[in-house]
């Protein structure tokens, strides 16, 4: 794998984009949960655009991070910043794959869960859910870490395309 000065416009893109999704994803999920709840208990819900819209959202971010999968391993991604201590390289770079890991299992299982009305799928959903939000939290505090205390501007990387 080559080891790019910067991440090139497409993983910029796909990146964002999937920021977006899954933000959606959290913030207009409770017409599929309630939808989700009526089936359960056998009972009837109302039409809603939001229950469709969270299966293809679902879909998409699967689509999208395969492709930014398929980007990373064909481009690369630039090397973590000199500066950053050796543990830290580790725990970004399991943090960075783990994101496709995890965007997966929710896409995969959330799927599963609707289509296929597998309870257990519904479960590994909302425990990924959890695991999904954890790291989110870590990767949005590691932006004011790495400009306050590492001293560096890693961000703009995911900003602004590699020339």
């Amino acid at each position: 794998m080559t080891h790019p000065t910067g991440y090139s416009g497409a993983q910029i893109a796909l990146h964002w984009i999937v920021a977006l999704l899954v933000a959606g994803q959290y913030i207009f999920k409770d017409s599929i949960a309630s939808a989700w709840d009526a089936i359960r208990q056998g009972t009837d819900y109302a039409f809603d655009p939001l229950i469709p819209a969270h299966v293809a959202g679902g879909g998409l971010i699967l689509v999208f991070i395969l492709w930014r999968l398929a980007l990373r391993l064909t481009h690369g991604a630039p090397p973590p910043p000199e500066n950053e201590p050796a543990p830290l390289k580790v725990l970004s770079h399991v943090a960075h794959w783990a994101f496709y890991v995890v965007l997966a299992i929710m896409s995969v299982s959330g799927a599963l869960a609707w289509f296929a009305d597998l309870t257990i799928a519904a479960q590994v959903h909302n425990i990924f859910k959890v695991v999904l939000l954890a790291l989110v939290a870590l990767h949005v505090l590691a932006i004011p870490f790495h400009r306050i205390v590492l001293k560096n501007n890693v961000m703009v990387r995911m900003l602004r395309p590699a020339r």
